[in-house]
């Protein structure tokens, strides 16, 4: 069985500590830090950018996993390559020049990934899969934190990953949203190599006690679907 990654996401970090806490999740076992921007517009939020990515750069040596919430991604793809992102995703429904933006990311020497929200069909991505590094199914739709996995992403995290076998493709599958103690393995047993958590690590009473409970509960073979992440 491939080993799951855990994508700890700032979104839900104390920003008062963010370094910290970031350093906090490297040393507890996370393998990526995930960095949610959002622009108000894409998204009804707003979070963070560039000058924060740069920051954190400096204090892990984690691959920042860069999952961009925004219109015309292709304005600040270079930039965030820049400033220090490993991986960086863009929205399917973001863009309509998705095999150019993707391009654009890889020839930025960074990993491309896709991401597509809870109503979008999968065959959005279907014209650019031998192209990307990961494939980000939302399970809740974007724009805060702290909400419940929506049970039937499972049935397309399962063809997401039969679309990826398919094709040959050796791209991560990760799943954003609602991911906890309760909702990992599931989550895992549909497919998911990558689990993006914040809530579940940042907002318990010690981020690695919680990371180290979200990492043990992706190998049980038990669980429910429901829980806020």
């Amino acid at each position: 069985m491939t080993t799951v990654k855990i994508a700890a996401s700032v979104l839900a970090a104390d920003f008062a500590r963010l370094g910290d806490q970031v350093q906090d999740a490297e040393a507890a076992g996370a393998d990526w830090i995930h960095f949610d921007v959002m622009d108000g517009c894409f998204v009804p939020n707003i979070s963070i950018g560039i000058p924060v990515l740069r920051s954190l750069r400096k204090v892990t040596r984690l691959p920042l996993d860069v999952h961009l919430m925004i219109v015309e991604p292709e304005r600040y793809l270079a930039a965030f390559a820049e400033a220090g992102a490993d991986y960086l995703t863009v929205h399917a429904e973001a863009t309509p020049h998705l095999h150019r933006a993707v391009q654009v990311i890889r020839d930025l020497g960074v990993k491309a990934g896709v991401s597509v929200n809870p109503g979008t069909s999968l065959t959005m991505v279907e014209e650019v899969i031998a192209e990307i590094d990961l494939l980000l199914v939302m399970s809740v739709n974007p724009g805060f934190g702290g909400q419940y996995f929506l049970p039937s992403m499972h049935d397309k995290l399962r063809r997401a990953s039969e679309m990826l076998a398919t094709a040959g493709s050796a791209a991560e599958l990760e799943v954003d949203g609602g991911i906890n103690a309760e909702t990992a393995y599931p989550a895992v047993a549909s497919g998911a190599t990558v689990l993006v958590a914040g809530s579940a690590i940042f907002r318990g009473p010690e981020v690695g006690a919680s990371l180290r409970e979200l990492r043990k509960q992706t190998m049980k073979k038990s669980g429910t679907l429901s829980g806020p992440g």
